[in-house]
Parts: structure tokens; C-alpha cells; sequence
């Protein structure tokens, strides 16, 4: 099962100045990435600081996220969490609300075993109907999701898939080597897009696609497509936004380049903070330098 091919949004959640959720604006930035051709919303994710919205903001966000959606394009839950009971509790909920399948990254913090990984997953599937996109980022994680597990939690039915974001790409060969057909790979780094098409991902899970989302769908369709060489340029031409919009923690930079488009998404829930000078100067350097204003 093929949830999209080309770019899904990992898209920011904007909040008023008192902190509260601006489910209005929300909507704006959910169709302003339809309107330039992204293929996936993927709401409460990191760069949706899901670590720090309670449980009615998170559920209130998917549902906004569907209802505003209505099925143009697949909507896709974060619901991982380092507590197995409540991954069961967020992904059944998001299953409810009308999601299309659920991102859950791997337990933090007390980060359990590769056999608690098999364990945590198998537990979560089997309670929920819905599809299971793993998320591995062992650099805020601290846990990684090895070739070999990979290759075990590909047998679970509603396991279709992988967002990618180890930054190893020996790795990702081995995974890919092992699983082939049976897991679809997403490329959670958007400096990485192209390397990981060549090894047979579907497409890219993306930050920069807030900020660039016809850009961000051009480099995977024209690959796709064929179009190799000019996929390549695209990816290479958007690197030093890429690097820009990682010089502080994500998401960060990203909610500081909305609001220099104009979209008033706010400031980061604490203990993210506001964005250095220093970095900020370089941000819009290269938002300008790449044309976003």
C-alpha cells in the first residue's frame, strides 16, 4: 500500500501570542502547501512540536488538518510516543478523526531495546486499523531502528513504510537492500531528497517544503519522472536554505522564515526559543538569495 509518492509537508502548528493553537491560520498554511502541489500533510509531527501540545491540541490539530483537507491529499498523524499505551491511545484517536495512516517515531528518552522497538510497534499495530509509517531520528531520539529491525517490522501488516532520517546512507542501502518492496522509504532530510530516490524512496517527509512546497514536489516529480539531472540541480540550488533552516533546532528557523513571509505562526512553545541574530541574518540571506522574497 502506497500512501503518496512526491513531497509531504511536515508543516509547523502556528500559535497566537498568548500561546493557544491558531487553528485559522493552521488552515491558511494547510492550503496554501495544496494550492503549490504538495503531496502529504503530515500534521503533529516534530517540526509540529508534538512534544509540547497537550493531548486536545494535538487531536484538535488532526481533525482541523482533515476536515480541511477533505481528502484532496492523504493526512498523515504523528502519534509516537516513549509511552506504548498512549502511542495506542493517539494513533486510535487519529484513526477516528478520519487520518489516512500515523507517523510514530521510535520511544525517547528511555528509549528501550531493538527488541522493545519489535515489541512497542507489533503492540501499536495490532490495536489499530490504520496504516504505520516508522519514523527513525536517532539524533533526537537517541535510538536507532537497525536494517535487521527494519526488516522485522516490515512483516507487520499495517507497517508500509519508513521515514528516514538518519543521515547514514550506508544505512539506508542496507535497509533498502533487505526490505525492498516491502517498506516504502520517505527521506526525513531535506538535504538528502535525491540520494535517497536513488535507492528507492517514494519521496520526502519535509521541512523546507513549508517554506518552498512547489520547489520541494519539483525535485521529486522531475526524478520520478526521469528527470535526473534537473532533480539534482534542484536539490543542490536549495542547499544553502536547507542549511540555513537547520542552524538552530528545528523547527525553529522554519517558523521564523513563515513569519518572514508573512504568515504570523509565532513563536515556538518553550523551551524552543527565539532564533539567534546571528543565524537569522543568514536565514534571510538565503530566502532571498532563493527568491522566497
Amino acid at each position: 500500500m502506497e500512501l503518496f509518492r512526491g513531497s509531504g509537508v511536515a508543516i509547523v502548528t502556528p500559535f497566537k501570542e498568548d500561546g493557544e493553537v491558531n487553528y485559522g491560520l493552521l488552515e491558511d498554511l494547510i492550503e496554501f502547501q495544496i494550492q503549490n502541489y504538495t503531496d502529504s500533510i503530515i500534521i503533529c509531527g516534530t517540526t509540529g512540536e508534538s512534544s509540547t501540545l497537550n493531548d486536545n491540541d494535538h487531536l484538535e490539530c488532526i481533525k482541523v488538518a482533515v476536515d480541511k483537507v477533505k481528502g484532496r491529499v492523504p493526512v498523515i498523524a504523528g502519534t509516537g510516543s516513549n509511552d506504548t499505551e498512549h502511542g495506542v491511545f493517539l494513533t486510535k484517536r487519529a484513526k477516528e478523526l478520519g487520518a489516512d495512516a500515523a507517523l510514530i517515531v521510535t520511544p525517547y528518552y528511555n528509549k528501550t531495546t531493538q527488541k522493545g522497538l519489535i515489541e512497542h510497534y507489533n503492540y501499536i499495530a495490532k490495536n489499530v486499523d490504520i496504516p504505520i509509517i516508522l519514523y527513525n531520528v536517532p539524533s533526537r531520539t537517541g535510538l536507532n531502528i537497525t536494517p535487521k529491525t527494519a526488516l522485522e517490522l516490515s512483516k507487520i501488516d499495517n507497517v508500509i513504510a519508513i521515514k528516514e532520517a538518519s543521515g547514514n546512507i550506508s544505512q539506508v542501502a542496507e535497509l533498502m537492500s533487505l526490505c525492498g518492496d516491502r517498506l516504502d522509504l520517505y527521506s526525513g532530510n531535506d538535504d538528502q531528497i535525491v540520494p535517497l530516490l536513488s535507492l528507492g524512496g517514494k519521496g520526502v517527509i519535509s521541512v523546507v517544503a513549508n517554506i518552498a512546497p512547489r520547489q520541494t514536489h519539483d525535485i521529486v516529480d522531475k526524478y520520478l519522472n526521469g528527470n535526473v539531472a534537473e532533480s539534482r540541480k534542484l536539490q543542490l540550488e536549495m542547499l544553502p536554505l536547507i542549511n540555513a533552516l537547520f542552524s538552530e533546532v528545528n523547527p525553529i528557523p522554519v517558523k521564523a522564515a513563515l513569519e518572514l513571509m508573512g504568515y504570523a505562526v509565532g513563536r515556538c512553545r518553550m523551551p524552543l526559543t527565539s532564533m539567534e541574530d546571528i543565524h537569522l541574518e543568514l536565514l534571510k540571506k538565503e530566502m532571498k538569495n532563493y527568491g522566497l522574497f
